[in-house]
């Protein structure tokens, strides 16, 4: 995926129980598409549109900052879903930008590691008969994780960030900016408590993602 331009399109104050950030809305476009089989002459598609918004609090240039990249979860996020750990790590990661004054969340346009919500819901279907997260996207016909950080580093790189203290668990995550020219200082654990009712999850993650989990998650 490259995006054919990224602008900021809003910005704002937004106070939280957290403390004070700033909110500012990005879109980032795809090329227009051409099919290569249509010689109408018919106008190219317009391309993708992908939104991300970014939450910053504090300082960020005068050293790396602590930075999260989060996929949107509708379920987890909003409605509190324990199927996964999305919420918590959520909230770990304001709640620790808070504690250093200074960070940036970006939160992406991600829903069901780019599957979107139906599809998602799809999955959860599949799942509650016995598959895992990765083979129910598969038997759906899907990757199992489409998603890729080239709109978080083209904003970080806007927001004049070059280097970044990274929360995650996902060396996929760590890969992409390093790749994009973003300096990942240090990877600080994403890692929550776990519960039973998303145990399985997030050992899939691990066996199956690559995923770095201290603790070998069981369901036992």
């Amino acid at each position: 995926m490259a995006f054919e331009s990224v602008k900021k399109v809003a910005e704002a104050d937004f106070p939280t129980r957290w403390g004070a950030f700033r909110i500012l809305g990005f879109e980032g476009t795809l090329p227009a598409k051409t099919e290569s089989h249509d010689r109408s002459g018919s106008p190219a598609q317009p391309g993708k549109v992908e939104g991300l918004v970014a939450l910053v609090m504090g300082d960020i240039h005068s050293s790396p900052p602590l930075v999260r990249i989060h996929s949107q979860c509708l379920t987890g996020d909003v409605f509190g879903s324990l199927r996964c750990d999305c919420r918590l790590q959520l909230e770990m990661a304001l709640s620790k930008i808070a504690e250093e004054g200074a960070g940036v969340l970006l939160y992406e346009q991600q829903e069901g590691r780019g599957i979107g919500l139906m599809a998602k819901l799809k999955a959860y279907e599949l799942q509650d008969a016995g598959l895992d997260t990765v083979e129910a996207n598969v038997e759906l016909g899907f990757e199992a994780d489409y998603r890729e950080y080239e709109l978080p580093a083209r904003v970080l790189k806007m927001l004049g960030v070059t280097a970044v203290k990274l929360m995650t668990n996902n060396p996929d995550k760590v890969e992409a900016l390093e790749s994009a020219g973003i300096t990942v200082a240090e990877r600080v654990s994403a890692e929550v408590e776990s519960q039973e009712t998303f145990a399985a999850y997030v050992r899939t993650k691990q066996e199956k993602m690559g995923h770095i989990v201290e603790t070998m998650v069981s369901d036992e």
